[in-house]
């Protein structure tokens, strides 16, 4: 996967928008709540609702998933692209993270066109 399609593919998400909370960093955001954090070689995502979920990645992807510092406690994982973690599972990963994120929203909140 190329550097910026996986932050483009969270940005196509309905109710998707670009945000750039710390310079230099640029996250998706759903209203007014992250669920991908891009990077150039890494994104950062919601992979599980608690961390036992999320610790399924970092035994599957030992060198390429990590939890993210400071939000990790929360499910939050950075995944490597380009290493062992296929392009299908980092969308996959950025498509759950949304869909995590989304459901926690009120339905008042909810970006229509969602189908949770």
């Amino acid at each position: 996967m190329k550097p910026g399609e996986a932050l483009d593919h969270a940005l196509a998400k309905p109710g998707a928008w670009p945000d750039e909370p710390w310079e230099g960093d640029t996250v998706a955001k759903v209203d007014a709540k992250i669920f991908c954090f891009g990077g150039a070689r890494t994104v950062g995502v919601k992979c599980g609702v608690t961390r036992e979920e999320a610790d399924e990645w970092l035994r599957a992807y030992p060198q390429d998933a990590a939890v993210m510092p400071y939000i990790g406690r929360n499910g939050w994982n950075t995944l490597t692209m380009g290493g062992a973690i296929s392009d299908e599972e980092i969308l996959e990963a950025i498509d759950t993270s949304y869909r995590l994120v989304v459901e926690k929203l009120p339905k008042s909140r909810r970006p229509a066109g969602w189908e949770g």
